[in-house]
C-alpha cells in the first residue's frame, strides 16, 4: 500500500503511518551487525573497507545468513552532508540496511542526515531503497542525555522522527518502519514514555558487562540481558522489539563480575545469538571487528586486529 505524502505526513501526526508501518517492522531473523563510520584512528571508512567488512560477515567459518548492516550515520565521515560510502557498498554486495540518522550534537545535525539520506534516494533509486530493512532516528541519545553526555530529550528526538517521516514521504522509503535505539532503563524511564508512540519498532541495547551495579558475570549474562530485553518487550506491547547491539568482549578490563576473554564470548554468543537467531528476533550485534588502526579496550570484536579476509574468529561461532 502507498500513501500520498500529505497523507502520510498527517498519518504521521495521528499515529495512523505508525501502525501501518508495523507491519513490515515485524521481527524476520534479520542478522547483521554494527558497522562505524570510521577506524579507531578516526580515518574514514571508504567504500572498499564497507564492502571488505560486508563480505566478510557473509562468509563466516560456521555461520550463513549474516546479510544485514546496521549504519550510526548517513553521512560520510568527515564531510558535512555528503552520502556515506557504506551505501554503495552494500549495492555491491547486496547488504540489507538498517539505516541510522546521527541527531545529538545541535540541530545540524538531523539537518544534514537528512540531506545525505534525500541525496541518496536520488542517487541510487530502487538499488539503494530496496535493501533498507528499518530506519534508526538516533542512537542511544536518551542514555547520554540522561548521564550528561552529547544526547538530546524524549521532546527533541519525537520531533526529528517526525522530520524524517516528513523527509521520506513520497519517496520508496515512505512505508519503511521508523524506530530508534536505546538501552531498554531510557524506554523504561518515565520521562521518555512520549518516544514510544512515535516509533514503529523499538532497537534494545543490551549489555550485561557494563551492568556492573548487578551481578554480571558470564553465568549472570543471560539473566542480565533477559531482563532488559523482557522488559523492553513488555513495554513495546504490540511493537516488535529489534536486538541492535550486543555482545560480550574478548579483551580489556574486567567490570564488576564481568570477565572480556575468547571463552566467555563465546558462552555468551551460544546463550544470546544462538537463541535469538533460532526465535527469528532482528539482531545485529557488536561486533564484527573493532580494533582496526587501534586497539580497542574493550574490544567485543569477533576478529581481532589486521587483515579481515585472513583472519579467523576468535572463538567459535557455531550454534
Amino acid at each position: 500500500m502507498r500513501f500520498s505524502s500529505a497523507a502520510l505526513a498527517l498519518a504521521a501526526s495521528v499515529g495512523i503511518a505508525d501502525a501501518a508501518a508495523t507491519l513490515s517492522a515485524a521481527n524476520t531473523g534479520l542478522k547483521g551487525f554494527n558497522y562505524g563510520a570510521f577506524f579507531l584512528n578516526q580515518q574514514a571508512k571508504v567504500q572498499a573497507d564497507f564492502a571488505y567488512e560486508f563480505n566478510r560477515a557473509k562468509s563466516m567459518p560456521g555461520t550463513s545468513g549474516w546479510t544485514s548492516a546496521r549504519l550510526y550515520t548517513m553521512v560520510q565521515w568527515g564531510t558535512k552532508s555528503d552520502v556515506v560510502q557504506a551505501i554503495p557498498a552494500a549495492i555491491d554486495t547486496n547488504t540489507k540496511l538498517l539505516l541510522g540518522l546521527w541527531i545529538s550534537g545541535g540541530t545540524a545535525a538531523i539537518n544534514n542526515e537528512i540531506t545525505a539520506l534525500k541525496a541518496a534516494i536520488s542517487k541510487h533509486g530502487s538499488k539503494f531503497t530496496n535493501l533498507v530493512v528499518g530506519i534508526s532516528v538516533g542512537s542511544e541519545d536518551l542514555y547520554r542525555d540522561a548521564a550528561g553526555e552529547v544526547g538530546t530529550s524524549a521532546t527533541y528526538l519525537v520531533d526529528c522522527i517526525k522530520k524524517v517521516r516528513a523527509a521520506v514521504a513520497g519517496t520508496a522509503l515512505a512505508n519503511v518502519p521508523i524506530g530508534h535505539v536505546d538501552t531498554y532503563d531510557s524506554f523504561l524511564n518515565g520521562t521518555n514514555k512520549a518516544v514510544i508512540p512515535a516509533i514503529d519498532w523499538l532497537g534494545f541495547d543490551g549489555y550485561p558487562y557494563w551492568e556492573s551495579t548487578k551481578a554480571n558475570s558470564i553465568n549472570d549474562a543471560l539473566t542480565r540481558f533477559n531482563d532488559g530485553y523482557d522488559k523492553t518487550v513488555k513495554l513495546a506491547g504490540a511493537k516488535p522489539v529489534w536486538v541492535t547491539e550486543t555482545g560480550w568482549p574478548v579483551t580489556g578490563k574486567t567490570n564488576n563480575l564481568a570477565v572480556p576473554s575468547a571463552a566467555n564470548a563465546r558462552v555468551y554468543w551460544q546463550k544470546i545469538a544462538c537463541s535469538l537467531i533460532a526465535k527469528k528476533v532482528n539482531l545485529f550485534w557488536y561486533g564484527l571487528q573493532e580494533s582496526q588502526w587501534g586497539t580497542a579496550s574493550p574490544d567485543f570484536g569477533i576478529y581481532g586486529a589486521g587483515d579481515l579476509g585472513q583472519l579467523t574468529p576468535r572463538y567459535s561461532l557455531a550454534c
